[in-house]
């Protein structure tokens, strides 16, 4: 990871948020890795629904190659609050029920690499897509989507902290749950990212392959118990100029505690705590993740 590279570290911050991701170009991402939990696979009935991600991320180190911390002062702090919107409609394609989703988050964010540090807030890089959902069973879910990523943040170059990487990100989505008031809850959020070059830096980012998953044991009263986090490994080198960037790819793997609370009445709020390990080329940090979702 080359010094300019790390001063291009874009929002590596929250919901579409920047926040924990792959290698790439300064070491951040356009999806925040971990966002999701419980019900991730799950469509809901018909109708419009709000979702709030509220999160926290803090970084003091950042890992090489080797896994070691590079020999320098760095520290991150990101904070967001993301709104999501989501509408799933009574058509059916293929078979599945048709829906939409748009994430929309305001990020704040400060960074201090050595003597010098720089704060930002904004609005980050907004998310969109078009989604399936299938039934397969009472416990049973499926969701296939393909999010695309618009780069509507604030990005300069030379600037430390950015609340947007100033590339398009199309991600194909495929997402599986397992639901069970009473017993097992399961799930795992797969997503593939192919990032188009950053327009003002000649450098595209590495295509990388990511999952959210939570595990957890319904008790029967609402309440879910478990643990959840994310696994990433890059995929292809970063490209400057059109030149392959060598040993830059990024891995990490994050674990923590995770709980959910589903009321009576619909709404389900989760909340997890989350441990970056195992990681390469990229941020080494922890994250706080509240979600809360409401039906219209």
């Amino acid at each position: 990871m080359n010094r300019q590279s790390l001063f291009n570290l874009t929002g590596v911050t929250c919901m579409a948020l920047s926040c924990m991701a792959n290698a790439s170009e300064g070491g951040g991402s356009s999806y925040p890795l971990g966002a999701e939990s419980y019900m991730a696979g799950a469509m809901p009935p018909p109708g419009m629904y709000g979702q709030v991600f509220v999160s926290h991320y803090e970084v003091d180190s950042f890992r090489g190659n080797d896994g070691k911390k590079l020999p320098m002062d760095f520290d991150l702090r990101a904070d967001c609050i993301a709104g999501r919107f989501i509408w799933v409609t009574e058509q059916q394609v293929l078979g599945g029920q048709l829906g939409f989703h748009l994430i929309a988050p305001l990020v704040d964010v400060k960074v201090s690499i050595n003597d010098q540090s720089q704060s930002k807030s904004g609005l980050g890089d907004i998310i969109l897509a078009p989604a399936l959902g299938y039934h397969y069973s009472d416990k049973m879910h499926a969701i296939f989507a393909v999010d695309t990523i618009v780069p509507t943040g604030r990005y300069e170059r030379n600037d430390l902290a950015n609340t947007g990487r100033n590339y398009w990100v199309i991600q194909p989505v495929v997402a599986l749950a397992y639901v069970d008031p009473d017993g097992l809850n399961v799930d795992v959020k797969t997503m593939y990212d192919f990032n188009f070059e950053n327009p003002a830096t000649n450098y595209r980012s590495g295509q990388s392959l990511h999952m959210d998953y939570s595990v957890g044991w319904g008790m029967g009263n609402g309440w879910v118990l478990g643990v959840g986090g994310y696994a990433l490994w890059q995929t292809t080198d970063d490209r400057q100029d059109g030149e392959r960037v060598e040993d830059n790819k990024s891995r990490s793997l994050a674990i923590g505690p995770s709980i959910k609370y589903s009321s009576k009445s619909g709404w389900f709020l989760t909340a997890k705590w989350q441990n970056e390990t195992e990681v390469r080329n990229r941020p080494d940090g922890n994250a706080y993740w509240l979600k809360l979702s409401v039906p219209f």
